[in-house]
């Protein structure tokens, strides 16, 4: 009889740490896990590599509501490491409620740097805004979203939402813009304004407003929207086209008030936002984004803003 040799299981103790190399680094004490981290980041990947394509990912529970920003946590808890420096910004906003507890909760969790400049930033989490400064290269920027599918509201099953992104049957949308402008003599879309990426996908950003729509195009940050109700993640790549649903007699515009300025540092050529004043009255106007009205009040703030040059960069894609 031929003897052949038998090999031996390992231990319970062996197998217990190959398991925990493969989980990766012990976990701090708090709120993800390495594991959860891990998928997360192969979902962002994968966002990149087909941008404006929706990918599903098992979103966590997270120390916040559902619709206030567990989306966009989840991410920025992904990828900031201890020597990240984190800028979280709120209505453009670093001191806000919303940007000071997130702000506080992650950098509690990774022991993160805390980070209110934008060039310095490595990553920017926001809520409903895209900086004036323009980004640069090795950057990214975690858009929370509360609304991923942009046919929701025009379609309801959701078979039917994969079948027209699946062969880019968008007629439908096109429709419901038209309806817009027969109606109202324009289209309303005044936050999460719907645009094409790599003339493939459409994809509505995160709620922000009009005004931040162009700096999507062509920018040099990574951008990576997530959405933790609805449990998807897509991105926008560097250098990538992004370009506004509209029609060619009804040119995309973005929100200005006539004679509007800033209060503070007078620009008329930032998103600026009605003050309440002390009788409760909207008088006045400030700059949504504090950190480039603070640094544009003391000379330190690039002189073309970013909506600026993403409009001039369009423009020049234009007569290529």
């Amino acid at each position: 009889m031929t003897a052949y040799p038998t090999t031996e299981l390992p231990s319970a103790d062996t197998a217990g740490r190959r398991t925990d190399r493969l989980a990766g680094p012990a976990p701090r004490p708090g709120i993800f896990d390495e594991l959860s981290k891990r998928e997360i980041r192969r979902a962002v990947l994968s966002g990149i590599a087909i941008p404006g394509y929706q990918v599903p990912f098992g979103s966590r529970e997270m120390p916040v509501a559902r619709g206030w920003g567990s989306g966009g946590l989840q991410v920025t808890l992904s990828l900031v490491g201890q020597d990240t420096r984190l800028k979280v910004i709120d209505q453009g906003e670093d001191a806000g409620v919303n940007a000071s507890n997130l702000r506080r909760l992650v950098v509690g969790h990774v022991g993160c740097e805390e980070e209110t400049d934008t060039r310095e930033a490595d990553v920017i989490q926001s809520r409903h805004r895209i900086p004036e400064q323009p980004l640069h290269d090795g950057q990214v920027l975690v858009l929370q979203v509360p609304g991923a599918e942009p046919l929701a509201g025009i379609v309801k099953s959701m078979d039917e939402q994969r079948r027209m992104h699946a062969e880019a049957d968008y007629s439908k949308m096109w429709v419901r813009l038209y309806e817009d402008i027969v109606h109202n003599g324009l289209i309303t879309n005044a936050a999460g304004y719907p645009v094409l990426v790599e003339g493939r996908y459409v994809m509505t950003p995160s709620p922000i407003p009009r005004w931040d729509v162009p700096k999507l195009n062509h920018s040099e940050a990574v951008t990576v929207l997530s959405a933790g109700r609805e449990k998807r993640i897509f991105a926008v790549p560097p250098h990538t086209r992004v370009e506004p649903l509209t029609f060619e007699d009804r040119p995309f515009e973005v929100e200005r008030t006539p004679g509007a300025a800033c209060r503070l540092c007078g620009s008329d050529d930032t998103y600026i936002v009605q003050e309440p004043g002390p009788d409760g009255t909207f008088s006045t106007w400030v700059c949504s984004d504090t950190d480039f009205c603070r640094r544009r009040r003391a000379g330190d703030a690039p002189e073309v803003t970013a909506l600026e040059a993403a409009l001039a960069h369009t423009r020049e894609e234009s007569t290529i």
